[in-house]
């Protein structure tokens, strides 16, 4: 089995930066796509950006698009997620997850969870006004 450990959550002031990680381990076979998600109370967990791991082609919600980039390290043993100009509606919990298979046709047109199979437990992110 793959595992995924996120880190580099914590609290932020509205307009500063955080950079979130996610460690990757065991069977990286599993690891074709990788994405960050993010889920706050009493709202659907919200695709925010993705990569296929091969070509790193990068996708990304319109929500954060130009605020948010997706990296993968050179040895594909570290997923990122660098985050910029935060505001209190990025508050959540923030989780990185893998697909075995994916479509870039999909992740084109949207980051959904259910095309993605394993998953982390999730960094929070608490942005401040």
């Amino acid at each position: 089995q793959v595992q995924l450990v996120e880190s580099g959550g914590g609290s932020v002031h509205a307009g500063g930066s955080l950079r979130l990680s996610c460690a990757v381990s065991g069977d990286t076979s599993v690891t074709y796509c990788m994405g960050w998600f993010r889920q706050a109370p009493g709202k659907e967990r919200e695709g925010l950006a993705a990569i296929y791991t091969g070509g790193r082609t990068t996708y990304y919600a319109d929500s954060v698009r130009g605020r948010f980039t997706v990296s993968l390290a050179n040895a594909r043993n570290t997923l990122y997620l660098q985050m910029n100009s935060l505001s209190p509606e990025d508050t959540a919990m923030y989780y990185c997850a893998a697909a075995d298979t994916c479509s870039i046709q999909r992740l084109a047109k949207r980051i959904h969870p259910s095309d993605f199979g394993y998953w982390g437990q999730g960094t929070q992110v608490t942005v401040s006004s």
